[in-house]
């Protein structure tokens, strides 16, 4: 039985301590905390690649930060107990909260105080009305939940009344937590129900139209646990231009991109679509689903004539290497006709990769490519081409902006030519197959989110804030007042205040009380004819306070 009895009070004594607002505002920290390897560190379910070039530049760190899981943070362990901790902490810390909210509210407010005077607030006067005049008068002016007491109070033979005010400060705060409680809910059921997708499009009118029917139209997609990508948002957009604002130190001012789109997938003439302008921060809403413009880029276009006279025609976006001038870099691949080489392993062979850099503000400093402007204003290439295995028929996954580096150590993929080109220009291989530059395209970044938990989101997180304020506007506050009998047959009222709380700025409500009751009396109030500095009473705190000939004794 000891042994039980130990066991069991460890368990309640670990509740009570769990469920402690404390611990809840601590856990509420740690969560915050929690959350800022996920801001500053790439993440994997974002982009592996980043993970994985941080993890190979940073060595041992970046191993010891995956085993830490500071690249999946919100789907560690670690921070998956802390959010559970503080689900269970604020229900715990809420529920008894409630119950004693009802019992309080369920419960007449105490009794009067004997001694009134030394109450914060006090105040007193004498009057030719009745006592039940007097009585009367203070029921009307008091709010909020009274309790009167005739003859039965503290003091007996006097008629007291008890009057409580303040019970939505407690509402309030209970309200802010049980906002914030369905806010985490809310994030925590978006991670099983969302859905994010990423899509580059090339922004002229000759490119296709983009349809969210089917996660494979993204260029990567990832959804949640409940979400398998057969009940997307069904619309269709076209993409038809892109146009970017610099000031003249090339720092962007706007992105701005004219589309079309339509929510019915079988009509095929886009002229007959919605135009929408779409801009940075400024999405397009289908439904529940919201198209961001997210960045954008150069897609170079590349023709390779073959020595038959055969021509392959391609446009690829490039990656931005340099955010201030968009220098880029990427790659191209063709594969030779069929009937150039009839034999499989020589076609193989005969791949041809093109790989380089991409300027749209060209500056040359011998032959070196840089660019000085991110606009497309004089655009060039520096590439190098090469011929061989580009690895496009070997069913592996490759970079689609970089070339494999044991392809080129290894021989298999030999270069023939290094150039600068611009729009139009051309270089010629050995063998008289010619590459040449035909220009260069603008791309956008697209993200297409849908998350349905996002309204509810924006509920939860308006009433923690409306809860926040209530309790931080209102006082719990009592007031007190006893009529009674002096010895010369006047009727007195005795008033007297405190606010539980604090008392920054209540002594001015309890001080409108008083002055209501006393220029609201059924008769003229009796008044000394002088006042004595002694007998004065007023609100605590106002010793500069001129004396008042009504709140004489």
């Amino acid at each position: 039985m000891p042994r039980t009895a130990a066991v069991i009070a460890f368990f309640r004594n670990a509740w009570r301590t769990l469920t402690a607002m404390r611990t809840a505002l601590i856990l509420l920290f740690l969560l915050a905390v929690a959350a800022i390897p996920g801001a500053l560190l790439p993440q994997r379910s974002l982009n592996e690649g980043n993970v994985n070039k941080y993890i190979a530049e940073n060595g041992w760190l970046g191993e010891a930060y995956d085993k830490l899981q500071l690249f999946d943070v919100f789907s560690s362990w670690w921070f998956t107990a802390i959010y559970v901790l503080l689900f269970i902490s604020l229900i715990g810390c809420l529920t008894p909260r409630c119950v004693e909210l009802v019992r309080q509210l369920r419960t007449p407010p105490p009794l009067t105080p004997r001694n009134l005077s030394r109450l914060p607030h006090h105040a007193a006067y004498r009057t030719t009305a009745t006592p039940e005049q007097a009585a009367d008068q203070i029921r009307r002016e008091l709010k909020g939940r009274v309790r009167r007491n005739d003859g039965d109070g503290r003091v007996p033979g006097t008629i007291e009344f008890s009057s409580e005010r303040g019970y939505s400060r407690e509402v309030g705060n209970i309200v802010f937590h049980f906002g914030l409680l369905a806010l985490l809910i809310m994030f925590a059921a978006g991670k099983f129900v969302y859905s994010e997708g990423m899509r580059v499009i090339i922004a002229n009118e000759d490119s296709p139209a983009f349809c969210n029917t089917t996660p494979s139209a993204y260029d990567s997609f990832r959804a949640g646990l409940l979400i398998d990508g057969t009940d997307l948002e069904q619309f269709c957009l076209k993409v038809e231009d892109f146009r970017a604002d610099y000031l003249p130190n090339g720092q962007a001012k706007m992105f701005t991109s004219n589309v079309r789109y339509s929510g019915e997938v079988t009509t095929t003439d886009p002229d007959t679509w919605e135009p929408y302008e779409m801009r940075v921060n400024h999405p397009l809403r289908v439904g529940s689903t919201r198209v961001y413009l997210q960045g954008h880029g150069f897609a170079p276009t590349f023709t390779v004539t073959f020595p038959n006279g055969e021509t392959r025609t391609d446009t690829q976006h490039w990656q931005p290497t340099d955010l201030q001038t968009f220098l880029s870099s990427g790659i191209m691949r063709f594969d030779p006709p069929a009937g150039l080489y009839p034999d499989l392993v020589e076609r193989r062979t005969q791949q041809i990769a093109i790989q380089g850099l991409f300027a749209p503000t060209a500056q040359f400093d011998g032959k070196l490519l840089s660019s000085r402007f991110p606009r497309m204003d004089d655009p060039a290439v520096a590439i190098d081409v090469y011929r061989g295995d580009a690895g496009l028929d070997t069913g592996r996954p490759q970079s689609i902006f970089s070339l494999e580096p044991d392809l080129i150590e290894s021989g298999a993929l030999e270069r023939e030519a290094r150039v600068n080109l611009k729009p139009g220009e051309s270089t010629t291989l050995p063998d008289g197959t010619t590459v040449r530059f035909d220009g260069a395209d603008e791309f956008i970044n697209i993200q297409i989110s849908d998350d349905p938990t996002q309204i509810w989101v924006g509920v939860s997180a308006a009433v923690m804030m409306a809860g926040l304020v209530l309790s931080l506007m209102v006082r719990r506050r009592r007031i007190w007042a006893r009529v009674s009998v002096d010895d010369d047959d006047v009727t007195r009222v005795e008033l007297g205040g405190l606010a539980k709380t604090d008392r920054s700025g209540w002594g001015s409500e309890f001080d409108e009380l008083r002055d209501r009751l006393v220029s609201g009396a059924a008769v003229t109030p009796v008044l000394p004819d002088e006042a004595q500095q002694g007998h004065t009473s007023t609100s605590r705190g106002t010793a500069d306070d001129d004396v008042r000939k009504d709140d004489t004794r």
